[in-house]
């Protein structure tokens, strides 16, 4: 191990033995703001200092194991003591290696989820309506809430836009990289020749802004209009202004609100979508500075990139960035996405590595 990553290691462990003492003080239990952020530390802390703890370990055995190859009766039992300490000990040094990577600081919120038919008109809506699908599967399963902020339903049952807030442990961390194409080849309901289609959708996945004031928004750059809200609802969404449009007049995004019957819940969530959104925007283009030096593949969630195909036919699911083909179609559909998320992380990860060995080269 590198001295340098030695000793950033021994002053994570002084940190991990102060913030012990701070979560056991009274100050601590006296302001929660202050012993929540102290918690979050000890959790990031001691997963670290616990791994750096295992590599020690192995190292002192190493060299126990060494110093017993002086003895001729010992030196068989040695030899293999040594080839497994040192195999652990390079184990926990490419797991020290990861855990002290520069973290995402977003990768704890939750997330507002967009998805948009693109091309292929009805079969693209519906087929935004079976991603929809599978991330709420996929949130289910991860035991997150699913709250739909706003739809647009198409004719057939799908949906031309949904956005969806989903709240839950390393939301972000988990779904950060399905932001971009997703275009899908399968033999819609309504062909009669039974050719194959392909349309596609757009997937949206945004850092929630952890309240609107996180993000300053003027008042006088908002446009607010109200109207009467359309679709399901009965005699309401007639009678009564509760849809809410806001228009970001600096930017131009455009954000509606209107399946909730009160008109200040529908902006309240409006605003909510609005921040996210300017978040999410300065935040794309804070990584587009940084990829115009040195390219991300799996980081840049261009919205404009085709990321994935899912072939119907075939039964397979192709994530182009990494070349991963799952002929597990119909399992990815019903939400069990941890295979793909897995790997594009791993692969994050690798380039990340690469970059530091290349910075430290």
């Amino acid at each position: 191990m590198k001295a340098s990553m030695q000793a950033r290691l021994e002053q994570l462990e002084r940190r991990l033995a102060e913030v012990n003492l701070l979560l056991s003080s009274e100050d601590a239990a006296r302001d929660l703001d202050a012993f929540r952020r102290a918690s979050r530390e000890h959790s990031e802390l001691s997963q670290v200092v616990g791994c750096f703890g295992e590599w020690k370990r192995a190292v002192a055995d190493l060299r126990a194991a060494e110093q017993m190859r002086a003895d001729p009766e010992l030196r068989e039992f040695a030899d293999d003591e040594a080839q497994a300490a040192q195999a652990r000990a390079r184990a926990q040094e490419a797991q020290l290696q990861r855990l002290l990577l520069p973290r995402d600081p977003n990768d704890e919120r939750n997330v507002l989820l967009e998805i948009r038919a693109g091309t292929g008109g009805d079969e693209s809506a519906l087929f935004a309506g079976a991603l929809l699908r599978m991330y709420l599967r996929y949130a289910e399963r991860q035991r997150w809430q699913a709250e739909i902020l706003s739809a647009s339903e198409s004719e057939l049952g799908g949906y031309k836009e949904v956005i969806v807030r989903l709240a839950g442990d390393g939301a972000y961390s988990r779904l950060k990289f399905e932001s971009g194409g997703h275009r899908v080849q399968r033999v819609p309901e309504t062909e009669a020749q039974g050719r194959i289609h392909t349309s596609a959708c757009t997937v949206a996945v945004m850092p929630e802004a952890d309240e609107v004031g996180e993000v300053d928004i003027p008042a006088d750059e908002i446009r607010v209009d109200v109207f009467r809200a359309s679709g399901a609802g009965g005699q309401h969404v007639n009678k009564t202004e509760s849809a809410v449009r806001l228009t970001h007049l600096p930017t131009g995004i455009v954000v509606e609100c209107q399946d909730d019957r009160s008109q200040h819940r529908n902006r309240e969530r409006a605003m909510q979508v609005l921040a996210t959104r300017l978040k999410d925007r300065r935040m794309r283009e804070a990584q587009a500075r940084e990829a115009a030096q040195r390219k991300s593949l799996i980081g840049s969630g261009d919205r404009s990139e085709r990321i994935r195909t899912y072939n119907f036919p075939q039964g397979r699911v192709t994530d182009h960035r990494i070349n991963l083909t799952l002929y597990k179609l119909q399992q990815v559909m019903d939400g069990e996405l941890d295979e793909l998320i897995a790997a594009l992380a791993a692969e994050h990860q690798a380039q990340l590595l690469a970059e530091l060995g290349e910075e430290a080269a």
